[in-house]
C-alpha cells in the first residue's frame, strides 16, 4: 500500500488519480446569485484589505498571517460564522482510498465549520454529509495555482455524499475559485481569478462568499453543512 500526502501532489497525479477533467468559466452568475454589498460591508472590506496591504509592505505573509489577517475576517463577514455553522479546529480527514491504485492519500484540515442543525448521514465519512466550501491557503509570495492540486484532492472526497461543492485556494491577494461536480468523469471549473487588491474584485470576492454560504443555508434542514480549510 502507498501512502501519499495530498500536499505532494501534483496536478497531472490528482487528474489521474481521480478521473477529473478541467474546464474553465467566465462568469459566477451562472452558479450564485450575487447581492449588492451595504456601505458597512464595503468599509468592512476595505479596511481589511489596508490592515493586509500593512503587512505585505514589510515583506512575505506567511499562511497562518493570510488565514487571520484575512479569510477568517472575510468568512465572518459573509456569513459563515453564524448558527447553525460552528468552526472546529484542527480536525483529521478520512483517509482517501483510489481504487484500483492500492493508494491512500492522507491530509488535515485546519478549520473545519459544521451545521449544528443536522446530522451525518455519511457511513464512509466521519461526521459529514455536505460540504460547502473547502479553503486551502498559502504564503503570500506562493502562487495560487501550487495549491490546486491538494484543493482538487479533498473536495473529491465530499462528492461521495453530494453531487457538487466549491472550493478556493488563495495567498490573501489571488483568490482562485473552482466548482467541482459529479459526473464522468468528474469536473472542475476554474473560475475567473480575484485579487483582494482591486476594488472591484475584492467586492465580487465578498459577493461570492455570501452567495455560497447564503446558498448552503438555504437547505440546511436537508444537509449537513461543511466547510474546510488547509493551510498545509
Amino acid at each position: 500500500m502507498t501512502i501519499l500526502n495530498a500536499r505532494n501532489l501534483s496536478l497531472g497525479e490528482v487528474q489521474r488519480l481521480f478521473g477529473f477533467r478541467e474546464e474553465y468559466w467566465d462568469s459566477f452568475t451562472s452558479w450564485l446569485q450575487l447581492e449588492n454589498l451595504t456601505d458597512e460591508e464595503q468599509k468592512d472590506l476595505l479596511q481589511i484589505r489596508d490592515d493586509f496591504r500593512s503587512y505585505l509592505t514589510a515583506g512575505k505573509v506567511s499562511e497562518g498571517q493570510v488565514k487571520f489577517l484575512v479569510v477568517a475576517p472575510l468568512m465572518r463577514l459573509a456569513g459563515f460564522y453564524r448558527y447553525p455553522l460552528e468552526i472546529k479546529l484542527e480536525e483529521d480527514i478520512a483517509n482517501i482510498e483510489i481504487e484500483d491504485e492500492d493508494i491512500i492519500i492522507t491530509g488535515r484540515m485546519d478549520i473545519l465549520a459544521v451545521n449544528k442543525a443536522t446530522k451525518s448521514v455519511s457511513k464512509s465519512l466521519k461526521n459529514t454529509s455536505f460540504w460547502t466550501l473547502v479553503i486551502e491557503s498559502k504564503n503570500s509570495q506562493i502562487d495560487v495555482s501550487v495549491g490546486l492540486p491538494q484543493l482538487l484532492a479533498y473536495t473529491n472526497e465530499s462528492l461521495i455524499c453530494q453531487k457538487s461543492v466549491w472550493g478556493l485556494v488563495t495567498n490573501g491577494i489571488n483568490y482562485q475559485f473552482i466548482y467541482l461536480q459529479q459526473d464522468n468523469p468528474t469536473v472542475y471549473q476554474i473560475m475567473p481569478s480575484l485579487s483582494l487588491m482591486e476594488i472591484p474584485r475584492a467586492i465580487e470576492l465578498l459577493k461570492i462568499l455570501k452567495a455560497i454560504c447564503k446558498l448552503r443555508l438555504k437547505i440546511l434542514f436537508k444537509n449537513y453543512t461543511k466547510i474546510i480549510y488547509f493551510t498545509k
